[in-house]
């Protein structure tokens, strides 16, 4: 028999299905007229089952009223849920929320039609043809599309005609060797504009400034074949208009460079950064790829606000002058940012206030420097003086849009535009329990592959010392120096430590895919020295460095995102995240800063932040547990399903698993060790709904998570949470973006 608590749940749960079902499909018809239909649903069917129709859905002039979750019609039915009196504000707001009912359009249908047809031929189905068929009943209409792609057309023959004899030398040499078109491919229009922009863009590279695809035609036969086409590719001689006479292409070459400010007054950056960025240089051949690269360039200095770069050509010549005009942005910013915090039930609040200066050496160099307070009301701590949290923060970075390196030639800096940025800051945290000082310092190098869209972070070194001035008696009492509960992995993390690391981090992204991967290693050159001097060690068997032992470890982690499009409200997010890292040499445990954990807005939202793993650990003591609870690898696994509601607003309905483990057998983390016997078994499940705000500039969410599957467990009960769910587990996570 079900509990009360389950009994209530699962009835909430039924009756809320039930009110949405009937929101979405009463009074559907309410706002049709008599003579009219509503467009229920559209089809597309096909014979041939090899051919993929739900590519030619995005030709639909007319689509059915969206779906929440691709289930339900909710915009339609809140729609349908206002009154006919428009002047009342309920009315208008609920219609503003809704969606207007789509009432079917034979024009558009006949439209849809023709639109696939098109688009059939131009994937090279030449004897393509659609027709549909309307059913109507009680005042909807489904629609249903026939379509006949026919006999997929390919390429049998290709031939080039270059009209312009000045460019054969040119296109006989590199183009025409590289051609696109080839006998045996599938003749659409996409392989024939490929072939066109191929080479117009070569030719653009090489000193051909007014020429562009519009200059290329095809003539197709098909006569005397059954599904094969001759390709003739026709590259015609200049004409400046459709009355102008034909000459040949005419091949430019730069001239000089000028240097013009967007508001009129002197360029704010030196002549030596102005130079370094342009790709285009004089008495050489117009190049196109060059003017982009030299957009990019600037693109990337933090003092640019945009450029605009366009040419003249000198009178009855083949020179063109550059002209690069440059508007900058005012040198100086500062900005203000207020937070609110929630850390397991303790609220505080916490603001930065951030001074930056875009061009301090006129070169673009940004420097900054932020300040940042936080305070938290730490509530439940017995036996300690201060009940509050408080944390001050100064971080300065000062970042070089170029390659600060010895060693270097200026070809190689000018090659690759690359980012350099030396960082500074000191964190001060004064807790009950303890009090902190962190100081880092790191010098990087950012790049990116504009092309590849792919980008990367070298940490050439990163330097931390983790300083511990003051602990409670209390705690150190309780926790650290007692025998019989004295913890390791609770004792290290509140020692002195310093850590000298390096880092490489890659990261891709496009539309549909997003992977980031970064590997790091720390203590290797320490070690290597401390073992080539022979210095002694501590009585912990570590080496020191100023009398404090450093940490020694390598951690791996790989992230990846892919973005399935379901239909324009629609879209399924899958993500895989692992993470690695081992303690060796200098180090048995790894350092805090380094550890997993698993939990939160980010991970498995089922669970608060750090509050899940490692393995089937079940933490007994809440005021220790997010040391206990972290671990040497970590495992994430997330299917989210976005759906649009309305305005600016989106939900989600999300399933999340994953858990951290321990590479060692840790005696304070029973059961928390990696076994490739025993981890499937532990891999926690959560699910739930969440509400995203889409302010274009951020994004706000709010996840509502609950258990489905706890690894760490005394009972059934507590092992299967989906089947007795409680109001009391639900887990609540504010963030800013979205979780992967």
């Amino acid at each position: 028999m079900l509990s009360k608590v389950k009994y209530k749940f699962v009835l909430l749960t039924f009756g809320m299905v039930c009110v949405l079902a009937l929101i979405s499909s009463c009074s559907s018809t309410k706002f049709i007229t008599e003579d009219n239909c509503l467009l229920k649903s559209c089809a597309i069917n096909c014979e041939d089952q090899s051919f993929n129709t739900k590519s030619l859905e995005s030709y639909y002039a007319q689509r059915p009223n969206s779906k929440w979750f691709s289930l339900m019609k909710l915009p339609l039915g809140i729609y349908n849920m206002s009154g006919r009196d428009s002047t009342k504000w309920i009315n208008r707001t609920l219609r503003r929320i809704g969606e207007e009912p789509v009432v079917f359009d034979s024009v558009k249908t006949k439209k849809s039609c023709d639109n696939m047809i098109s688009a059939m031929k131009s994937m090279g189905y030449l004897k393509a043809n659609a027709s549909y068929t309307v059913a109507k009943k009680n005042k909807r209409a489904i629609v249903n599309y026939e379509v006949n792609p026919g006999t997929l057309y390919f390429i049998d023959s290709v031939k080039y005609v270059i009209e312009d004899e000045t460019l054969l030398p040119l296109l006989e040499s590199k183009a025409i060797k590289g051609k696109m078109l080839k006998k045996g491919l599938p003749f659409s229009t996409s392989n024939l504009d490929a072939e066109r922009k191929r080479i117009a863009q070569y030719l653009l590279n090489n000193g051909y400034y007014k020429f562009n695809k519009d200059f290329i035609h095809y003539v197709v036969d098909t006569i005397g074949k059954s599904n094969r086409v001759d390709v003739e590719l026709h590259l015609i001689k200049y004409r400046s208009s459709n009355n102008s006479p034909e000459t040949p292409h005419k091949h430019y070459s730069i001239n000089n460079i000028y240097f013009r400010s967007g508001d009129g007054k002197k360029l704010p950056l030196r002549s030596r950064v102005l130079i370094n960025n342009v790709a285009i240089t004089s008495n050489s051949q117009f190049c196109s790829e060059d003017v982009q690269n030299t957009y990019n360039n600037f693109a990337r200095l933090q003092a640019v606000r945009f450029t605009n770069i366009h040419f003249e050509e000198l009178p009855d010549t083949n020179l063109l002058d550059c002209n690069i005009q440059i508007s900058t942005r005012k040198p100086n910013s500062i900005s203000f940012q207020p937070e609110g915090t929630n850390t397991a039930g303790d609220f505080g609040a916490a603001a930065s206030l951030t001074y930056t200066n875009n061009n301090l050496f006129r070169g673009s160099e940004t420097f900054s420097v932020q300040l940042r307070g936080a305070y938290e009301a730490i509530k439940g701590l017995e036996g300690y003086q201060n009940e509050n949290y408080i944390e001050y923060n100064v971080e300065t970075k000062l970042a070089f849009p170029r390659i600060i390196a010895p060693f270097l030639s200026d070809g190689f800096r000018k090659r690759n535009r690359m980012k350099s940025e030396l960082l500074f800051s000191y964190n001060l945290q004064n807790r009950p329990e303890f009090h902190r000082r962190v100081l880092t310092a790191a010098w990087r190098y950012h790049w990116s592959m504009s092309k590849k869209k792919s980008s990367f972070r070298y940490d050439f070194l990163d330097i931390n010392y983790v300083y511990m001035p003051w602990i409670s008696a209390t705690f150190k009492k309780e926790y650290l120096d007692d025998v019989s509960n004295r913890n390791a992995i609770l004792r290290y993390n509140y020692e002195d430590i310093f850590i000298l690391r390096t880092g490489l981090n890659y990261s891709f992204s496009d539309s549909k895919n997003a992977l980031r991967s970064n590997i790091e290693v720390g203590g290797n050159l320490l070690y290597a020295i401390s073992n080539l001097f022979g210095e002694k060690r501590n009585a912990q068997n570590q080496y020191t460095l100023f009398k404090i032992a450093y940490a020694q470890y390598v951690k791996g982690d790989f992230d990846y995102t892919r973005l399935v499009k379901i239909d324009t409200k629609n879209t399924l997010a899958l993500h895989f995240g692992l993470g690695i890292a081992y303690p060796y040499g200098n180090s048995t445990i790894l350092p805090f800063e380094k550890r997993y954990f698993s939990g939160g807005a980010n991970s498995v939202r089922g669970w608060n932040v750090r509050a899940l793993g490692p393995g089937k650990f079940k933490g007994k003591d809440g005021r220790i547990d997010f040391i206990n609870q972290t671990g040497d690898m970590k495992l994430d696994m997330n299917m989210e399903l976005r759906t649009f509601l309305f305005w600016k607003f989106n939900c989600a309905f999300f399933v999340d698993a994953g858990n951290i483990w321990t590479l060692k057998d840790y005696k304070d983390q029973p059961g928390g060790q990696f076994r490739f016997n025993e981890f499937y078994k532990q891999i926690a499940v959560g699910y739930g709904l969440g509400l995203r705000l889409n302010l274009d500039y951020f994004i706000m969410r709010i996840d509502f998570g609950m258990k489905a599957v706890n690894p760490a467990y005394d009972t059934r009960k507590e092992h299967f949470p989906i089947t007795n769910p409680h109001w009391n587990d639900m887990t609540f996570h504010f963030a800013v973006g979205m979780p992967f």
